[in-house]
């Protein structure tokens, strides 16, 4: 594919494209190369024209709209290139007319548009499949469920574009007193000027070191396993936070990240952290600015098909990723995983295609994952709930005989 290609102004539904407009074509010998070329096993070929350098496969585009029910798409700039393409290497008479107006959906018709790669026509024929039924399993579906869906696939969108920094944070706090701050842990990962950049820190309270956590969570504050803690007094602690944070808008935009985001930011505002113009929605393009709040909790509720209410702890969330954790609740390890649950979901598959494949026929009613006790607990025995229990065995009745 040339470096430069016409500049993306809507998309087409890729089973449009292939049956309806391949063979509506006025001039009837342009039809079957048409066709041919857009073929299941043709668009994911290393020599096909909408080949691009370092990707295995073919690049497409999932499009979800208001309801939530998506669409599998190629972009009007790759469908642009093939009618050129084809002419110039002789394969159609003429360049053939663009599809007609009705199928092209512009970014103003969809709630959110993310790329995805099928590496071979097995996983694009199957992704239609997904998608029709899961287009018809949403029907009627929860508000908030929705509104968990279109985020993933916005981050998604975000997490591919490779701009801007994407900043995990956690507190850790007194159980007696959760104004008491005795930790905090960031890390970071980001992009600047197309180089990634990646951070990470743990910060112990000195004056609350006396304030150790017994009844509720464990106290790990000594646990940090990314790097070495630093032990801060307190005024040092209220100082560099907000400084930290102040500094990642140099990158552009700030996508902080929380694991249940509440009583984060509470502390984050505590503390005079400058969260002007934060917002909770994100934006329909890739910003070039501002601070945006992404939350995991909300991000495997979209992938386990859960709407409001379900929420995950942040170990259950990575035992359901297969993210091995240690030292949880150390602020720092907790913003460490974070990070990296984000991560591993907004680098997956596009929603639906990820959850049948980390949870294969386990949705038989609508998208809601039915999980097994074990993928959540990591202490669960293999043989709870499987092996049935043994007989009561009491000496006095043995038979000695």
């Amino acid at each position: 594919m040339p470096a430069e290609v016409p500049v993306v102004t809507g998309y087409y539904r890729y089973t449009d494209i292939w049956f309806e407009w391949s063979q509506a074509l006025p001039d009837i010998e342009d039809r079957a190369p048409v066709k041919a070329i857009l073929a299941h096993d043709s668009v994911v070929h290393p020599d096909h024209p909408l080949h691009v350098e370092g990707i295995n496969g073919v690049q497409m585009y999932i499009g979800t709209f208001e309801t939530g029910e998506a669409r599998l798409l190629f972009s009007s700039a790759q469908i642009d290139y093939l009618r050129y393409w084809l002419h110039a290497m002789q394969l159609t008479k003429h360049i053939v007319p663009l599809p007609y107006s009705d199928c092209l959906l512009t970014e103003s018709n969809l709630k959110t548009v993310s790329p995805v790669v099928y590496p071979d026509g097995g996983s694009l024929r199957q992704a239609i499949k997904v998608i029709d039924k899961n287009n018809k399993r949403l029907k009627g579906s929860n508000p908030q469920l929705t509104h968990r869906r279109h985020l993933f696939e916005r981050v998604r969108a975000f997490w591919a574009a490779k701009k801007g920094i994407w900043c995990a944070v956690d507190f850790e706090a007194w159980e007696r007193d959760h104004t008491v701050l005795t930790e905090f842990g960031w890390s970071i990962i980001g992009w600047k000027d197309g180089s990634p950049v990646e951070d990470h820190g743990h910060l112990i309270v000195d004056e609350a070191r006396m304030y150790t956590n017994t009844q509720y969570v464990p106290d790990y504050r000594y646990d940090y396993k990314h790097g070495e803690s630093e032990i801060v007094k307190k005024a040092v602690f209220k100082e560099k936070i907000p400084i930290l944070l102040d500094s990642l808008k140099d990158y552009g935009p700030v996508f902080l990240v929380f694991h249940d985001n509440s009583q984060d930011i509470k502390d984050l505002k505590n503390l005079n952290v400058n969260l002007e113009n934060m917002s909770y929605l994100m934006p329909d393009a890739v910003p070039n600015s501002g601070i945006f709040v992404i939350d995991t909790s909300d991000l495997i509720g979209a992938l386990l098909g859960e709407g409001a209410g379900d929420k995950r702890s942040l170990e259950k969330t990575c035992n359901l990723l297969q993210i091995p954790t240690e030292y949880l609740h150390n602020a720092g390890n907790d913003a460490h995983y974070t990070l990296l649950s984000m991560k591993e979901m907004a680098s997956g598959d596009p929603v639906d295609v990820q959850r049948e494949k980390r949870w294969p026929n386990q949705t038989p009613v609508g998208v809601k994952v039915e999980l097994k006790p074990w993928e959540e607990d990591s202490d669960y025995s293999d043989e709870e709930g499987v092996m049935p229990p043994l007989p009561d065995f009491n000496p006095l009745e043995t038979d000695t005989h």
